[in-house]
């Protein structure tokens, strides 16, 4: 029986574990070694790690973790979770069982990127998801915004720091007058003939091209693409959840707590804004407050 579990092993998971190893709490941490950052090249706006590539961040930080005597590592998927009398049973892949009192849920999300030709071998290098991890590599270049969702508007009104924008509506999502305003005043352009295809030597981008056969110059295009949940954990253990602006998240209190006693949750699977930062801050959360709980727990004991 360990103190408790982590189920990912990146940003959030990996700061969730640390906390609760200085406790000197007894935890099994495991990942499955697909992040969502995997597919970027380097890390940006996270302190003391900008530039780095995600995959060294993650590994020194685990290599530092697993230094903790009471720390057991894991490199695999959890099956199935089932809440017990007291605590939880996970099954892993490969048939291993585990129980711990307390579970920590930094499983993530899965970017269901947009059916267009030639954008999913550019996602994570011209093909963007954040402003801030990203905007500033491709500064003073001509930038685009996919639109994908009611804040795609705001996502455009923001470009313009990094570089002139043009927002594409791509036939789903259409301004309203005061979001007009907003793109004028911003300098925004907007296109309403839908991208088709992505075009120039992958994974760097030239243009974008259109339906009607126009091409316009890219550097980099701005997508918000939908979220699904990376793992059926929190689902199968009965937690809540809240609509998102791009998908559902795991609904959580301000220490990370879920709606299930005793399952915790923290990174981009349980927070609308997402970055490295938020994820370890998150973590760091959860972790905290799965040993404090397991404190209270001893003391009704």
């Amino acid at each position: 029986m360990f103190d408790a579990i982590v189920v990912g092993g990146s940003f959030a998971g990996l700061s969730a574990a640390m906390q609760l190893a200085r406790a000197r709490r007894r935890i099994l941490l495991v990942d499955a070694g697909l992040p969502r950052n995997r597919f970027a090249d380097a890390s940006h706006g996270f302190l003391g790690q900008d530039g780095k590539a995600p995959g060294q961040i993650v590994r020194e930080a685990t290599c530092q973790v697993t230094a903790y005597p009471t720390v057991d590592f894991v490199h695999g998927e959890v099956l199935d979770a089932e809440a017990l009398h007291v605590g939880f049973k996970l099954t892993l892949a490969g048939g291993r069982i585990a129980q711990a009192r307390r579970l920590v849920l930094a499983t993530g999300v899965v970017d269901v990127l947009p059916e267009i030709a030639g954008l999913k071998e550019r996602w994570g290098a011209s093909v963007l998801h954040c402003p801030y991890c990203h905007g500033y590599e491709h500064r003073d270049r001509p930038l685009g915004v996919m639109a994908g969702h009611p804040m795609s508007a705001h996502q455009a009104a923001m470009i313009p720091d990094w570089g002139p924008t043009t927002l594409f509506t791509q036939g789903v999502f259409e301004p309203d007058h005061e979001q007009r305003a907003l793109l004028d005043a911003r300098g925004v352009a907007i296109e309403r003939t839908p991208v088709v295809a992505l075009l120039g030597g992958a994974p760097d981008l030239e243009a974008v091209a259109l339906a009607d056969g126009r091409t316009v110059a890219l550097n980099g295009l701005f997508v918000a693409p939908a979220q699904r949940m990376a793992s059926p954990l929190a689902q199968v253990l009965g937690c809540e959840f809240d609509e998102g602006p791009l998908g559902p998240i795991i609904r959580t209190d301000a220490w990370k707590a879920t709606t299930v006693p005793g399952v915790y949750a923290a990174g981009d699977a349980a927070r609308p804004m997402q970055n490295a930062t938020l994820a370890s801050a998150d973590g760091v959360l959860a972790g905290v407050a799965a040993h404090q709980s397991l404190i209270r727990d001893a003391l009704a004991a």
